[in-house]
């Protein structure tokens, strides 16, 4: 018997099945879509107004780059480290190797001549003034950097990994972007990120499917920040999920064929 020659109750009865079954497909298509659509309640011109300006501030285990410079070289060399040269095997002699202040667990730098200088809790302009007043009037500004500025990016992303952060400013997105991204299996709403704060560690919980990221106090990252990405619950029962889904499937195409076998007859 075709579909043709069935009755007007037959045709409706089929047809009801047939649409419920792809309705509930549907709707879980879209409420997918919903967890992983960023900023889902901002507005094209309303994100001005909650980006604001961040500057780093120096803590302990902190290792500073500090160079001071001035027209005549001689004049600065006794306030600047000299460079360290390698010598071993394997190494090209003559290269400097990085070095720099490391932040006592004082909150101190000790620099040549200059002395101890208290650096935490303070951002690299205000180092570079308080230098700059202890020096000669010869001398020119000092340039201080963060050298080991780095942010960890862990869990369901494409390229997890360590990035070293040149500039000493970077948001928790294009912290994310340099690793690929979250993954569609990744839990936008619950973006972990854990931050050593005078040695106690503080945990900041994102959402970016909301545009209060902005307001965060994690948004800008600080260094040695870590990020972690948690999968979502689907990811985390993956093997569970797709057994109960599939026997699931399998129920439901069978209820369908045998309805329809039911009503044809």
């Amino acid at each position: 018997m075709n579909f043709n020659s069935l009755s007007r109750m037959q045709k409706t009865s089929i047809s009801f099945i047939l649409s419920t079954f792809f309705l509930v497909l549907l709707s879980s298509s879209c409420r997918t879509g919903e967890r992983v659509i960023y900023f889902q309640d901002s507005k094209s011109d309303s994100l001005a107004v909650y980006t604001s300006g961040f500057t780093p501030v120096f803590k302990v285990d902190d290792f500073l780059s500090i160079v001071i410079t001035a027209e005549d070289v001689e004049s600065s060399k006794i306030y600047n480290l000299p460079p360290v040269v390698t010598s071993n095997q394997g190494y090209t002699i003559g290269n400097p190797a990085p070095y720099g202040y490391l932040v006592n667990s004082r909150g101190e730098i000790s620099l040549p001549i200059l002395g101890t200088i208290q650096v935490a809790g303070k951002n690299r302009m205000d180092l570079e003034t308080e230098i700059k007043t202890m020096l000669l009037d010869q001398l020119k500004n000092p340039t201080v950097q963060i050298l080991n500025f780095k942010v960890t990016v862990l869990g369901d992303v494409k390229l997890p990994g360590t990035f070293k952060i040149p500039n000493e400013r970077i948001t928790l997105l294009e912290a994310l972007g340099l690793a690929g991204d979250l993954k569609m299996s990744g839990e936008r709403k619950n973006i972990k990120v854990i931050r050593d704060s005078s040695g106690v560690k503080k945990e900041y919980l994102v959402d970016l499917t909301s545009k209060e990221v902005f307001n965060s106090p994690a948004y800008y990252l600080q260094q040695n920040d870590v990020v972690y990405v948690q999968p979502n619950a689907a990811a985390r029962s993956e093997g569970t999920f797709w057994r109960a889904a599939g026997a699931i499937f399998i129920s439901i195409t069978s209820l369908v064929i045998t309805t329809i076998s039911i009503i044809v007859r």
